[in-house]
């Protein structure tokens, strides 16, 4: 049979990505949270729903983290 004159195509197996390196993150200390579940416990009592709590938490751990401020810094920041 013929091909209609196209030229045989190879195709060669795509090299392998590098792979991606983790994200080395800076860990909170026992004081940190410490103070952390201290004041989420002041904003249960305050009334927050659970979708707010966690939401509060996970800005304030960035702000902690990345930032290496204390808690009332970074409640003061987002609030």
């Amino acid at each position: 049979m013929s091909d209609y004159g196209s030229p045989e195509v190879k195709t060669e197996p795509a090299p392998a990505p590098a792979p991606k390196k983790k994200r080395e993150g800076k860990k909170l200390t026992d004081k940190q949270k410490g103070d952390l579940n201290k004041h989420m416990e002041k904003m249960k009592k305050k009334g927050m729903t659970g979708s707010e709590l966690k939401s509060h938490r996970m800005r304030l751990m960035s702000k902690m983290r990345n930032q290496g401020m204390s808690v009332g810094k970074a409640h003061k920041l987002i609030s």
